[in-house]
């Protein structure tokens, strides 16, 4: 438990740390160049399209297992 208590404070410091360090960051520099909205969607159509591809292929390999293994 004394482990975890420490960890847990270790974690709680480095993330005020962090967040503090990145307000005076922004406050430095007020324009730091926001993702734009199309940014976004390309991102989510990238990652829908790569976890569509993986479950199909996964969904293929599940039905065709057993006819597989013979090769």
């Amino acid at each position: 438990m004394k482990h975890t208590a420490a960890r847990i404070y270790r974690l709680v410091h480095w993330l005020t740390t962090r967040l503090n360090e990145s307000g005076e960051d922004a406050r430095r520099q007020p324009d730091r160049g926001d993702i734009s909205i199309t940014t976004v969607i390309i991102w989510v159509a990238a990652v829908t399209g790569a976890v569509l591809i993986a479950g199909t292929i996964a969904v293929v390999i599940a039905k065709y297992n057993g006819k597989l293994s013979g090769l």
